[in-house]
């Protein structure tokens, strides 16, 4: 028996579904500080967004552990690492909420004490839009 083709012209591509990639640890870490350092446009998926911050928490801690002797250098170079995440974290944080469709300005909402927070973290724990939005394509799409 010979196999058949239907083609069918009424799919809505909204039912095609598609799959993200999740990014490793050190896939995300690279991403943020050498190709999107200080990047504000484009998008970051979940995995890379929450591995990033999962890198900046843990380098937070080393710092405090290993300089724990002393309590200024321990201040001087947790305020450099600080500094050195600064960018990044805030570009990361950007392009989050550009992967959900929001506008990068929503993070101005952390300066809202507790529930600005409380909105950013739900917004940052929400699924990516999986179609492309007005800030780029959906990151990490698996062919």
């Amino acid at each position: 028996m010979a196999a058949t083709t239907i083609h069918c012209d009424f799919i809505n591509p909204k039912d095609i579904i598609m799959y993200q990639r999740q990014v490793s640890f050190k896939e995300a870490v690279e991403r943020a500080l050498k190709e999107n350092y200080c990047n504000f446009s484009g998008r970051a998926s979940r995995s890379e967004f929450w591995w990033f911050q999962l890198f900046a928490f843990i380098l937070g801690i080393v710092v405090e552990i290993v300089f724990c002797w002393n309590q200024n250098v321990m201040s001087i170079v947790s305020g450099l690492v600080g500094l050195a995440l600064l960018l990044p974290n805030l570009g990361i944080d950007v392009r989050r909420l550009h992967d959900i469709g929001k506008s990068g300005w929503w993070i101005l909402l952390s300066l809202v004490p507790v529930v600005g927070w409380i909105i950013l973290l739900v917004w940052y724990c929400k699924d990516s839009q999986m179609e492309m939005n007005e800030y780029g394509p959906v990151p990490n799409i698996v062919d």
